[in-house]
């Protein structure tokens, strides 16, 4: 144990142990390999999403006409009769996430996610694969609905596959869960700064 304490407090452990959990390392995994109490690990990633600015401050320029892809997907905490929707905004040339929100189906959390747009990205067409609540939130004049045949959402549907891909709590069917609500969105909210960071580096490349 002394030996665990003490690889706690190594920067690269640190940064090493928080990577490897976004690599869809369970925490108890994280804990085997790099000699670190799992309960360590949920400190670091708590404490680093206390210290974040705000999402837009990831984001790259958006193109001339550009489009929001909207869509939802499910999860739960603790049991799986407790579903937690993750509503997603996403902004189709450069892939980065605008704008998310956790909650059930209704029209309230459909309103949370449209307030947390940008308002300089609120403007372009809005299009979803899910009719209902955002229907009811979307100006009329901005929203366009569409079918998951159109292809019209496929940037945000393979971010949701990339989002259960590598974080095990988001899988439909797996061993690894959240059990808290705070924490669940801590994993979240982490998980879309590291993938925006990631694409505003690759969009600076190019």
């Amino acid at each position: 144990m002394a030996h665990w304490i003490k690889n706690a407090h190594r920067p690269e452990t640190i940064r090493q142990a928080k990577e490897a959990y976004f690599e869809r390392m369970s925490m108890c995994g994280v804990e085997r390999v790099f000699q670190v109490p799992h309960q360590r690990l949920a400190i670091w990633l708590k404490e680093e999403a206390e210290t974040l600015p705000d999402l837009e401050t990831t984001l790259a320029e958006p193109a001339e006409e550009d489009a929001l892809e909207l869509d939802e997907l499910w999860s739960f905490v603790q049991k799986k009769d407790n579903k937690r929707w993750i509503w997603i905004a996403l902004l189709r040339s450069t892939r980065q996430i605008v704008a998310y929100a956790i909650g059930d189906r209704s029209e309230a959390t459909c309103r949370r996610l449209w307030e947390r747009i940008p308002s300089a990205l609120s403007s372009p067409a809005n299009l979803q694969r899910l009719l209902g609540s955002l229907s009811k939130v979307v100006p009329p004049e901005q929203h366009q609905a569409v079918g998951k045949e159109t292809g019209q959402t496929a940037h945000v549907e393979r971010w949701n596959n990339t989002l259960r891909q590598r974080v095990g709590r988001f899988v439909r069917t797996t061993l690894s869960f959240s059990k808290s609500e705070p924490f669940h969105e801590i994993a979240l909210k982490l998980f879309v700064f590291r993938y925006n960071r990631r694409r505003l580096a690759l969009i600076s490349q190019t």
